[in-house]
């Protein structure tokens, strides 16, 4: 019998974060993060990383564990997820697997076989040279089964990679765990406004001041804009490529809300979700499907 694992999945500005302490403090359990930015240091505001002080008690994993403009990679990450996930499960508590980026979260749970192959870094430059278009173009002449979204730069690159290293882009699948997903989202108009809020509270924090830090200490541009949405954008800000502050923040607004579409998109995907109530009360429905599940 496989051990078990507790997936909360959703959409930027969801409140994910904030029911998995609240779930996995009811339950005695830890928490480990599947998101591709906050496992990168002094990337907090602009990656929407639970604070100390949300975290309420409750150990949080995968935070905060390589510099910025370290690479990471997808298999860097489940290989420490499945460390961190077995090691909780050991020690006889329920492990949570909280985060918004659909491929670290199905990478673990559905238990790709990945490549460790180091990626080539004279094949990287060249496709970096290349436009999205052209990218999409030239994956799409490989591969036409290849589900993606043809804005999505580095989720392009990284299959186009994959096939030159002679991966198949559809991974096939070892599950390592019995796993139970909750999903978390809003309708969309509500979704829009706590995206917004959320937004005026982080530059209100000092987000922006977050990104000149970065820039001050020697943080490549190049590595921020790779990172998308608020790193993307917010760097091209400070760098002059965009004008003014308005256009900022009405460009980032747009920025996260067409994200958060296509994280819907990915996770609705994937029927065994099941999607929280989040205008009811999704601390008592999720309670119930994971005591039936445990």
């Amino acid at each position: 019998m496989l051990p078990k694992l507790i997936v909360i999945a959703g959409t930027n500005a969801s409140g994910k974060s904030d029911l998995g302490v609240k779930l996995a403090k009811h339950y005695g359990g830890e928490i480990v993060s599947a998101d591709s930015r906050q496992v990168f240091r002094r990337l907090d505001l602009g990656s929407g990383k639970i604070s100390p002080e949300e975290m309420d008690g409750v150990p949080h994993h995968l935070l905060d564990i390589c510099d910025p403009g370290d690479f990471f990679s997808m298999a860097d990450f489940q290989r420490l997820a499945y460390e961190a996930i077995d090691d909780i499960i050991a020690r006889g508590k329920p492990a949570f697997l909280v985060g918004g980026t659909g491929l670290y979260v199905d990478s673990v749970a559905d238990g790709y076989i990945l490549s460790n192959k180091m990626p080539d870094l004279a094949y990287r430059a060249k496709l970096e040279e290349m436009s999205t278009e052209a990218l999409y173009r030239m994956l799409m002449q490989q591969r036409p089964d290849c589900d993606v979204e043809r804005r999505n730069r580095n989720r392009v690159m990284r299959l186009l990679e994959k096939l030159h290293d002679g991966d198949d882009v559809i991974p096939t699948k070892k599950p390592r765990y019995e796993v139970l997903r909750l999903g978390v989202t809003w309708p969309r108009e509500i979704l829009c406004q706590r995206i917004d809020e959320r937004m005026t509270r982080r530059f209100a924090e000092g987000m922006l001041e977050e990104v000149q830090s970065l820039l001050d200490d020697g943080v490549s541009p190049t590595f921020l804009l790779k990172l998308g949405l608020e790193y993307r954008i917010i760097t091209q800000y400070l760098t002059g490529v965009i004008d003014t502050r308005e256009e900022l923040e009405t460009l980032l607004g747009t920025s996260i809300k067409q994200f958060a579409k296509r994280q819907m998109t990915w996770f609705r995907r994937n029927e065994e979700i099941h999607w929280l109530d989040m205008q009811a009360d999704p601390f008592g429905e999720a309670c119930q499907l994971i005591e039936a599940f445990l």
